[in-house]
């Protein structure tokens, strides 16, 4: 069986993406159950994070630790990467040691140099591009709370970066509407939103959220741009997201986002407490969506 490796969302198929989202249903159901499920017994993974992590790194460990397996982290302080080794060289000695490497950084180039180098599949954690295993969660939390996406309209608001990136190709591989929301210089890749024919921006946030069923927002200042905070906050103060905001969308609408949230920033101080909002559960779906990404990668259960 050869490696696969998970980058981008396009790098799997409409049917293997609606697998492990619905593995990761089946997964969330059976952590509740406390049901003991261990099929990487003597498997390692390694855990790369560049940038500073909650949901991500206590995703991977937990969701590691209970399907059997142990994580090593290696913070940058870890690592030769920077002070002279190859990305290439670095990839091909982890994958004599471990079984798989999740790896967030900003670099997107960098976790495709490790994945072309590796033997072992390779998981984008998160760059300055890409969020995509944020975009399984997401999914999961949509089709367990209303049904399958497919079809459904999607808002996005605020900055177009890596998490309006994988929306862009989430509306590709589950066939939705997405609307995008956000100010003049601050749009996504041109090559990225043109390849989704789902796609549309407009400029003004109620147009975008009027009947979604999902609404979903992001940190205005993402990493790379806190110097940005205070221009920012000028500029994005149009697209934050507020509850009469909501009232524009279906009745049935969820609020998503992938956190941790500025209150009082992209979303009114008291928006994640809102019946509308789904974001806890989302989060913790990180958890499983992950154990399924992991299951499907070492295991590939549909092989």
């Amino acid at each position: 069986m050869s490696k696969r490796d998970f980058l981008s969302l396009l790098d799997f198929n409409p049917e293997e993406l609606g697998h492990i989202v619905g593995r990761a249903k089946e997964m969330r159901a059976m952590h509740e159950r406390n049901e003991l499920y261990q099929p990487l017994k003597g498997k390692t993974g390694a855990l790369i994070l560049q940038l500073s992590s909650t949901r991500t790194r206590v995703a991977f460990e937990a969701g590691f630790a209970q399907l059997g397996g142990q994580v090593i982290f290696l913070s940058p302080g870890d690592t030769q990467i920077g002070r002279g080794e190859p990305i290439s060289d670095f990839a091909r000695v982890l994958s004599e040691m471990v079984d798989i490497i999740m790896i967030r950084t900003p670099a997107q180039h960098d976790i495709e140099v490790l994945a072309e180098g590796a033997s072992v599949p390779v998981i984008n954690a998160m760059s300055s591009v890409l969020h995509p295993c944020q975009l399984l969660a997401d999914i999961q939390t949509f089709e367990e709370l209303r049904g399958p996406i497919t079809g459904k309209t999607v808002a996005f608001l605020g900055d177009g970066y890596n998490m309006c990136h994988s929306y862009i190709n989430a509306a590709r591989q589950w066939d939705f509407k997405l609307r995008i929301a956000c100010p003049d210089g601050h749009q996504p890749n041109s090559e990225i939103f043109a390849s989704c024919a789902n796609a549309e921006r407009v400029i003004d946030p109620r147009e975008a959220v009027a009947g979604a069923d999902l609404v979903v927002t992001d940190v205005w200042s993402s990493m790379g741009h806190e110097g940005e905070a205070d221009q920012r906050r000028a500029t994005f103060g149009p697209y934050q997201v507020t509850e009469q905001l909501l009232d524009l969308a279906a009745k049935d609408v969820l609020f998503m986002h992938c956190l941790p949230a500025h209150r009082g920033e992209e979303v009114t101080e008291t928006l994640l407490d809102d019946p509308r909002s789904a974001v806890w559960r989302e989060a913790g779906n990180r958890l499983h969506s992950q154990k399924a990404l992991i299951e499907f990668l070492l295991l590939n259960p549909k092989a």
